[in-house]
This record gives C-alpha cells, sequence and structure tokens, in this order.
C-alpha cells in the first residue's frame, strides 16, 4: 500500500466500538460524489469474504492512483431480487455493512451499497459513503425520499422498461428531501424477451431530463434475464467493452462495472462480471476514448 493510501486509510473510521459508530455517523463523503467526470464505480456484485471484498477494493485503489480516476467500491449486502428462491444473497444488512467499512478502512474507497425498503435507509448512510436505488425499485416513492433524506449521494438505476425522459420524477423524488448529489444510471432496455439494448441516445437524455450525471453500467446492461442456469440470468460478456467505449463516446459522465477475479465461481451475476485482471486495460481504453472525445468537441 502506497505511503498516500495509507494515510487515507488510517483517516477512516474502523468498526467494533460505539465511538465507532458516532465517527460513522458524522463522516461526510467528498463533495460531489459523483462529479465531475469521469469517475469509475466497480466492485463485486455481492459482498463475500473480507478476503476477496479487499482484495478487489485494493486493486481498485490502485487504478485510482495509477489511472488519477475517482473510484467508488459497490457492493450488494443483499440481493434481493434474485431470480431462484436458493439464490445466494449475501451477508444481510449488519454485516454487510461492517464489511463495507472495513474495505472502505483498508483501501480509502468510498463506499456504495444498495437499499431495498426505506427502514434501511439511515442504516446504510451510517456506514456508506453514497446509496444506490435498485432498478426494479425506481418508481418506489418512499424509497427514493428515505435515500435522498439521509443527506448521503444517491445513484438511481434506470428500470428496464422505463424512458430515460421518465426518469426525471424519479430523481426528483430524491431531490425533494435535499439531497443535491445524484445520478442516473443507465443498465439496458428489455427487448423481446430475455435480452436488453443500449440506447446510446440515452445519456444526452438522461442529462437534459434529469439535470445530473449519466452513469453507464456495462455489465448489467449484457444480460440476458432468465438464460441462464435454472432461470438465473445468462450474459453476453464479451459485449461489455465495446458497450462501455461506446458509452464513453456518447456522453456517459461515469462507468459502472461489476467485478470479481474469479467470475465463474461468484455466488451472485458471474456471467455479466468483468474478469478482475482485465478491468485495468478495459478502463484506460474507455477513458482514452472519453478523453479523446471531449478534446475534439471541446476544440
Amino acid at each position: 500500500m502506497s505511503e498516500t493510501r495509507a494515510r487515507r486509510s488510517q483517516a477512516r473510521p474502523r468498526t467494533g466500538t460505539s465511538t465507532d459508530a458516532a465517527e460513522r455517523s458524522k463522516s461526510a463523503p467528498p463533495k460531489e460524489l459523483f462529479g465531475p467526470a469521469p469517475f469509475l464505480i466497480a466492485g463485486p456484485c455481492v459482498l463475500e469474504s473480507d478476503d476477496l471484498n479487499r482484495r478487489v477494493g485494493e486493486h481498485l485503489a490502485e487504478i485510482a492512483e495509477r489511472r488519477g480516476l475517482r473510484v467508488i467500491y459497490k457492493a450488494s449486502f443483499d440481493k434481493a431480487n434474485r431470480a431462484q428462491l436458493q439464490g445466494e444473497r449475501g451477508p444481510g444488512l449488519e454485516r454487510g455493512l461492517e464489511a463495507l467499512l472495513r474495505v472502505r478502512a483498508a483501501t480509502g474507497l468510498p463506499v456504495l451499497t444498495d437499499l431495498h425498503e426505506p427502514h434501511q435507509a439511515a442504516a446504510v448512510a451510517e456506514a456508506a459513503d453514497a446509496l444506490q436505488i435498485p432498478a426494479f425499485l425506481c418508481r418506489q416513492t418512499d424509497l427514493l425520499i428515505a435515500a435522498g433524506s439521509t443527506g448521503r449521494p444517491v445513484n438511481v438505476k434506470k428500470g428496464q422498461w422505463v424512458e430515460a425522459q421518465a426518469m426525471a420524477g424519479a430523481i426528483d423524488k430524491v431531490r425533494s428531501s435535499g439531497c443535491t448529489d445524484v445520478a442516473v444510471t443507465e443498465r439496458g432496455t428489455f427487448f423481446g424477451y430475455g435480452d436488453l439494448v443500449v440506447d446510446m441516445r440515452n445519456f444526452s437524455r438522461l442529462k437534459n431530463a434529469c439535470g445530473v450525471p449519466a452513469i453507464y453500467d456495462a455489465t448489467h446492461s449484457v444480460q440476458q434475464p432468465g438464460r441462464g442456469d435454472n432461470g438465473s440470468s445468462g450474459a453476453l460478456r464479451e459485449f461489455i467493452g465495446p458497450l462501455l467505449y461506446a458509452a464513453a463516446a456518447a456522453g456517459a459522465d461515469g462507468f459502472f462495472l461489476e467485478t470479481h477475479p474469479d467470475p465463474a465461481n461468484a455466488p451472485s451475476d458471474g456471467a455479466s462480471m468483468l474478469q478482475l485482471d482485465r478491468l485495468d486495460d478495459t478502463i484506460a481504453v474507455a477513458l482514452d476514448i472519453w478523453n479523446a472525445v471531449r478534446e475534439r468537441t471541446d476544440a
């Protein structure tokens, strides 16, 4: 760990005491976590062992330092919408938030996780630097208002059935409680049965309609819902890179990539996660495209 990252790590609270809880409640995320562009949200789909969580986090911290890129660590404490009852859901709220705090302490990265019910908002905000609304819940008024009321940045994922312009209502719900650091994430739209498409015009449409940064989720966008083993989600992983690069050119402000050192054995969304050792090269190409397009359009 570099000296810079070590200092960041030492400044983060550790878990396990009442004093720590008080410090967590007073902690504040960086100003405008979702701006300026570009930035990266990445991590495993669901929280796993401390060793794996930290391994991914350390890799992301190295990318942040090498690329001069703001990186936000993402992992879920509960996958509440698994296709099958027996699907792995994760460690749950309390253990999951403690695990996220350990990642933040070890890496210095801000952490983001999703929530599913309004009553979870306060606890999640105490541990996480940013909250995320899952795509299937993007119109749940009470959940959106509860997330915005925490004072944390909020990322709202666009529902797979929602047109870009219609997301303005969801963003307004979050803002109604005073939240100012909000983002919206494009993650594909249902097309027929068991497939998603990405309309690259949506980045401009989302930003114009919602007035917030538009993020591209390159891994969930390649999912094929219901077309994996036993009704789970399949995926066309080979399109992660091409779609990400297209989004970088089309106006995405941030990139969202779930990543894992061994996707084939991941407990959730393994079919659509990017191999961890491919992440740096993939991001490097996306950043080159992002910068090249803006240099030409700003000239």
